[in-house]
């Protein structure tokens, strides 16, 4: 059983064991991973609740039904700001669409690569960071072994337990990937903790 697997590697750093409750998290596969990247940029800077709205209304400028890459490029861009987009996410938006369609992105091209390849793939995409790729590799390609150094989150979480400096970015991000390599190939769940303590009362 994979829980018990990534569980029992992860309890091997005793630090860490410490954060461990008893809920399994479970990695699942998305498809339209072109549209996933969209909703990921629509979502930056947004609550989880503001976020929804928004793609929600956005889906609703197709009845309801996931677009593909050219009926987002077709779509007036007035039309998506009115759905509460800044100008700069409508750019990137259709900027993640064009990129798509002139790359042949498709969910089948990209769950043939590595986690490195599409992070150098997609990163070309005006709009698009290394962190917002990360996240579509953990929660739409479902990506077992991932590890988001930039995340504000993992950052302060990883401060409190392993006492990290912080006044030096650099020595920090270097002293969190040293830390994770021991928790290879298991890391998205790793974060998937962090993110979870991070958030709990009392921590």
């Amino acid at each position: 059983m994979i829980a018990m697997t990534y569980i029992e590697h992860l309890k091997k750093d005793k630090k860490f064991a410490k954060i461990i409750g008893d809920e399994l998290h479970e990695l699942k596969l998305h498809q339209n991973i072109p549209l996933r990247l969209m909703a990921s940029i629509m979502s930056q800077q947004l609550s989880t609740k503001v976020a929804k709205v928004i793609f929600h209304r956005f889906l609703e400028l197709y009845n309801g039904k996931e677009p593909k890459p050219q009926q987002v490029l077709d779509m007036p861009f007035e039309k998506l700001r009115a759905v509460g987009l800044s100008n700069a996410k409508v750019s990137y938006v259709k900027n993640v669409a064009e990129f798509c369609l002139k790359h042949k992105i498709t969910d089948k091209k990209l769950l043939k690569m590595q986690n490195e390849e599409i992070i150098e793939l997609l990163t070309q995409i005006k709009g698009v960071g290394k962190w917002t790729v990360e996240m579509l590799l953990m929660f739409s390609l479902g990506r077992e072994d991932v590890f988001a150094v930039d995340d504000l989150g993992i950052q302060q979480a990883m401060i409190k337990i392993y006492k990290l400096p912080v006044d030096d970015k650099k020595k920090l991000k270097e002293q969190m990937l040293k830390i994770s390599e021991k928790w290879g190939p298991y890391r998205t769940y790793a974060c998937l903790y962090l993110w979870g303590w991070k958030d709990t009362p009392n921590t």
